[in-house]
């Protein structure tokens, strides 16, 4: 018989928090009170990650760029590993899990350091290999991998890895994900979840799903299909400068959907009798009966 766990609810606050640190804490405590498990960040190597001619581009989007390169737009955004350690630290005074995605290799081996319960590998990078490995052999928690614009082969190959050490099975958890920045309802392809279980569903750990489209419905029909874990941006303003905001829920938006997939938690079971005890009364009052 299918059984359900109670869904496990990630707010990617990611850079919404503009570079300030005091920012990113008051995000925190917003998704603590909204009722999330996680609160997650980014940690990433600029220099590592760009070549100098990506450094030192403007950024596609000047309205929303932070410096005057792209580069200098993403150091602006980053916040230092002692600011990360802090970011956990307040996460643990204040009852709230909390972790991070890493872009590149320097930034695992930061991250890792921090020992959080997961860390998160952006669709981007779940072909870095290196990283990936020093991962899997350097680091003992959870590793949640996002499948967005990835191929089937690409998808094969992350959890081959991973199966090298018999860790896939107790460590990986992957997500059905769309690379899209919002992403319209035709292209979430949340029966992906469903190929993505039959799949894999023996071979990692959990599945879960990162959901960049608008509103909240689509992730409650998301943890119905089979995603135990759910994940959306976060911020406080969705009209703040900065790419990401758009995609994200406000306050009131994680609140009702972490609401609703609680319901649909306690409700997605199957009768515990044939007739219930709520049903009795009804039966015994509405109930046909033969003359």
């Amino acid at each position: 018989m299918k059984t359900y766990s109670k869904p496990k609810v990630i707010a990617e606050i990611g850079c919404n928090h503009k570079g300030d640190i005091e920012l990113a804490k008051e995000l925190i405590l917003l998704a603590k009170q909204c009722g999330t498990d996680y609160a997650k960040f980014q940690k990433r190597n600029s220099r590592e990650l760009l070549t100098e001619e990506q450094y030192n581009a403007p950024h596609p989007n000047e309205m929303h760029a932070y410096g005057k390169t792209y580069g200098e737009h993403r150091e602006f955004l980053e916040l230092s590993v002692e600011q990360h350690a802090e970011l956990k630290d307040f996460c643990q005074k204040n009852d709230i899990g909390y972790a991070t995605s890493v872009w590149d290799l320097t930034s695992a081996i930061e991250i890792a350091g921090l020992n959080p319960d997961f860390i998160k590998i952006p669709s981007a990078c779940n072909n870095n290999y290196e990283m990936l490995e020093y991962l899997r052999d350097h680091y003992n928690g959870l590793v949640l991998a996002s499948l967005g614009m990835t191929t089937h082969e690409e998808e094969e190959k992350l959890i081959t890895l991973f199966e090298k050490t018999n860790a896939a099975k107790d460590r990986l958890v992957i997500f059905s994900c769309t690379s899209g920045y919002p992403v319209a309802f035709e292209d979430v392809s949340l029966l992906e979840i469903d190929r993505i279980k039959k799949l894999y569903g023996n071979r990692v750990k959990e599945v879960g799903f990162s959901g960049h489209h608008l509103g909240i419905a689509i992730d409650i029909a998301a943890y119905t299909l089979g995603a135990s874990w759910i994940e959306r941006h976060f911020t406080k303003d969705r009209t703040w400068k900065g790419t990401d905001h758009a995609a994200s829920l406000e306050a009131p938006g994680l609140t009702k959907m972490i609401r609703d997939l609680n319901a649909s938690y306690k409700a997605l079971t199957y009768k515990k009798s044939e007739v219930l005890e709520v049903e009795q009364i009804q039966r015994d009052k509405l109930k046909y009966r033969k003359k």
